[in-house]
């Protein structure tokens, strides 16, 4: 009776309850909302258009007409990072949610299901795991070729196997509480006994993963736009930008440094968030 409870209260407003009790993990969530609400109210916070092109203002240092400068086509740097912004937490965001529902479904397909259907499961997921997920990002954008979908399913595929793993094995346990066979001996089927049932259960762990691999699937967008094989220009990117800029380091280092400082903060918010949540979710470490 208790986990059948349990899986009525929302996971989600578990999380944040969790959250808002560990400071690391509110700072985190809070820099994140205030990156995701610049991204989303742009047009509020620069007037100026991310592909509109200023031949005499290039390369321009940070002024009052341009706030973080001007890159070597005259393009305001702040607007293409607040733009850039929309771009790396779509595909960040995306990938993700397309990782977490593929591989947590495997995993909990293997871990309820066990024997054969187990080991085929978890020995793809172990072969995806050999590869690092930026090769392995690589391979996939490189045979699809570089756009915004396109790099959505590359960094998806990189991150199914954690989900996988992480959803398999607290299955193999709860398989074996009594609610999963009171459920089974009233003739529910295995499909409702996973999804209605034994996913509730696990779904914060899924949910906390997730908000760490997020950071990941940002780094590997950047990465990957850096080489050349991110979503096309002149649509910015934060990834983009830095490569863009990066022939005029020395005579401009603000094209580098400003996109820089965008995916470091990013990334720092979402691992206090993860790791806060992760901590928070620990039974060892409820308590401390």
């Amino acid at each position: 009776m208790t986990a059948i409870a349990l899986s009525r209260v929302s996971p989600i407003r578990r999380l944040a309850r969790l959250c808002w009790r560990r400071k690391a993990a509110s700072f985190g969530a809070f820099v994140t909302l205030l990156v995701v609400l610049a991204a989303i109210f742009a047009p509020l916070l620069t007037h100026q258009d991310p592909n509109e092109q200023d031949i005499l203002a290039q390369l321009s240092p940070p002024s009052a007409e341009h706030f973080l400068g001007t890159d070597t086509f005259g393009r305001d740097v702040w607007s293409r990072i607040l733009y850039g912004a929309r771009v790396s937490l779509a595909i960040g965001v995306a990938s993700i949610a397309v990782a977490m529902v593929v591989g947590g479904l495997l995993g909990i397909l293997a871990g309820y299901r066990g024997g054969r259907v187990d080991r085929l499961i978890m020995s793809c997921m172990d072969m995806l795991l050999s590869f690092p997920s930026l090769v392995m990002g690589l391979l996939v954008v490189a045979v699809l070729g570089p756009s915004m979908g396109n790099l959505i399913i590359a960094i998806a595929f990189t991150a199914i196997a954690p989900f996988a793993r992480i959803a398999r094995a607290p299955t193999l346990a709860i398989k074996q509480r009594d609610f999963i066979e009171a459920g089974r001996a009233l003739g529910y089927s295995d499909m409702r006994l996973m999804l209605r049932h034994i996913l509730p259960n696990i779904l914060d762990e899924i949910l906390v993963l997730g908000s760490l691999w997020l950071a990941t699937a940002i780094r590997t967008e950047a990465s990957l736009s850096f080489i050349g094989l991110g979503v096309r220009p002149p649509t910015a990117t934060w990834g983009g930008m830095i490569r863009d800029g990066f022939e005029n380091m020395l005579d401009a280092p603000w094209l580098v440094i400003f996109p820089s400082i965008a995916i470091l903060v990013i990334m720092v918010a979402l691992n206090l968030l993860g790791d806060g949540l992760r901590d928070a979710t620990d039974p060892k470490l409820r308590n401390e």
